[in-house]
């Protein structure tokens, strides 16, 4: 789940309270507070509400739950004489494309910040890193519309952002650190996604890098914003982008996209969407007896439009910007938080039952508290990968115990991981704009043959990375788990040799660690030395 550092004059500015408050009150939002500085906050929300991953969205909700500022957000889209086209060649790489105006806006180096991490956030989010949306922001001082959305030849040059020289696009691909980490999202296609203005000046290689001549600094005022994609999660983006950057003064105006069968779409598209609730739902969800007048209030304090149209039935105007509101049972979820979980009011269950801890949850305890104690951070990883992440990354070959998904929503998402490292890997490729060293560990849940497993594993990038760095924390793990254990020389190809281990336990392997080979570094870009381990515990459970 996406951390978001959130500094205190930004907040509190945003917000119109104290650091204080927000920081009691923001737990209940649904958001956990990973560490408090002397200057800002690291909150983690959670991945279904990409509004949030910004100060600005974040300040909006909490105006809201503090009852601040309750109701709809409401932003006001000029027109504008801004258009960009879209050839008809781009349809089949890359088909989607939403775009707007912002004006007015008042840069500060820790809003350009707040403006890029939340691009990158959304990236991972909504995006599936690039693949389904891809964001390119943009000093619209720079460039002349009207823009275009085309196709070209490979060969095509332009100067990348960071670069001062130009560049063919197969070139970016090859040596550009951006275009070597995405290459694969435009790989087989004879043409390559452009964005273009009036005078052919490059704004963006989507998905893979936008051009220098647009980069955004602090005496940046106007934007023009690009969201491409696979499918219609651009225009939500594009929404989220739009409503954070209002919120810090910007004027949004529309953009007249012209597709090539003539269709134009004024956007951004802020208009909210229509639910309609009734007193039944909120009671058979929540248990309790709410009045049409509690429930307004409470979807009015999660910045949600309502209005009771009889006694039994709320229409819920859904802000354009909440990309998780897929069922009423969301909106029900939402009151409960606007309610005060703290507020519901405790029942004994009516049939007595004596419980105690599952097995995994009694070796998964003293795990966590070790790798805490090692100096290690938690994370939870999805389980569903594919097989580029969990074998061919990891220089592995691919396995017949794979658990494949009969009807899998993306390419990232084709089978059921076997290995836990391959996803740690991902985080830290995810989190190199974060200052290092990072140390991270996984107690999850594998598949092999469709049956399930428990594995413990844990990675540390730095540039002093090494074996001995690693074999003390495997070491220090088996003695503090009581476990004696012996190594042994490994063949693991994820690892270098002559720096890899296998980990026996009464003469049986269940794992291994050591430095990760340079290949498996480089295919998931990152660029500084990586060791890890991971342990198979289940016949540890019992």
């Amino acid at each position: 789940m996406p951390v978001i550092t959130l500094q205190y004059d930004d907040l509190e500015k945003l917000t119109g309270t104290d650091k204080e408050t927000i920081i009691k009150r923001v737990p209940m939002i649904g958001a956990d507070i990973e560490r408090v500085e002397d200057e800002s906050i690291d909150i983690e929300f959670f991945p279904d509400r990409p509004d949030l991953y910004s100060v600005e969205g974040a300040a909006r909700a909490m105006r809201g739950f503090l009852d601040l500022e309750t109701g709809l957000s409401e932003y006001e889209v000029k027109p504008s004489d801004v258009s960009i086209s879209v050839s008809e060649d781009i349809l089949r790489i890359r088909p989607f494309l939403g775009s707007a105006v912002i004006r007015g806006v008042k840069f500060t180096s820790s809003s350009i910040k707040s403006l890029m991490d939340l691009q990158e956030d959304l990236h991972w989010g909504l995006g599936r890193n690039r693949k389904k949306v891809s964001i390119g922001v943009h000093d619209l001082s720079n460039v002349k519309p009207p823009f275009r959305y085309m196709a070209v030849d490979p060969s095509f040059e332009f100067v990348p952002l960071d670069y001062t020289e130009k560049m063919s696009m197969t070139e970016i691909l090859e040596k550009h650190p951006k275009g070597t980490r995405f290459a694969h999202l435009v790989k087989g296609f004879d043409k390559y996604p452009i964005i273009l203005d009036a005078n052919d000046n490059v704004l963006s290689f989507p998905p893979i890098i936008n051009g220098t001549l647009t980069s955004v600094t602090e005496q940046t005022t106007d934007l023009f914003i690009d969201v491409t994609g696979l499918g219609e999660a651009v225009y939500t983006a594009l929404n989220i982008v739009v409503t954070a950057l209002a919120e810090r003064g910007g004027q949004i105006e529309f953009v007249k996209v012209i597709r090539p069968d003539g269709e134009e779409l004024a956007l951004p598209d802020l208009e909210p969407k229509s639910r309609f609730l009734t007193k039944a739902e909120v009671k058979a969800l929540l248990g309790m007896e709410l009045s049409l007048e509690e429930i307004v209030k409470q979807l009015e304090r999660m910045r949600f439009g309502a209005e009771a149209l009889d006694e039994e039935t709320v229409e819920v105007k859904v802000p354009a910007y909440r990309a998780d509101i897929l069922h009423n049972y969301d909106l029900v979820e939402d009151i409960a938080k606007g309610y005060g979980y703290e507020n519901i009011k405790v029942r004994i269950p009516e049939t007595y039952t004596a419980g105690k801890s599952h097995p995994i949850s009694r070796l998964r305890s003293p795990v966590n508290e070790i790798m805490v104690g090692l100096g290690y951070y938690e994370v939870m990883p999805f389980t569903l990968t594919s097989e580029k992440i969990n074998f061919e990354n990891m220089r592995r070959q691919k396995t017949d115990d794979v658990t494949y998904v009969l009807h899998p929503i993306s390419e990232d998402q084709t089978m059921l991981r076997t290995a836990l490292l391959p996803n740690l890997l991902e985080i830290l490729a995810l989190n190199q704009h974060r200052e290092l060293p990072q140390k991270i560990f996984e107690f999850g849940e594998v598949v092999h043959n469709e049956t399930t497993g428990q594995h413990v594993a844990a990675v540390s990038i730095h540039p002093q990375a090494n074996f001995t760095e690693v074999y003390e924390i495997v070491d220090a793990l088996m003695r503090e788990m009581m476990l004696p254990y012996e190594i042994k020389g490994s063949e693991d190809p994820a690892f270098l040799e002559g720096r890899r281990a296998d980990i026996y336990v009464r003469g049986k392997k269940l794992g291994s660690f050591g430095e990760f080979h340079p290949e498996v570094i480089g295919n998931f870009a990152l660029g500084y030395a990586v060791v890890g381990f991971e342990l198979d515990l289940n016949d540890l459970i019992g």
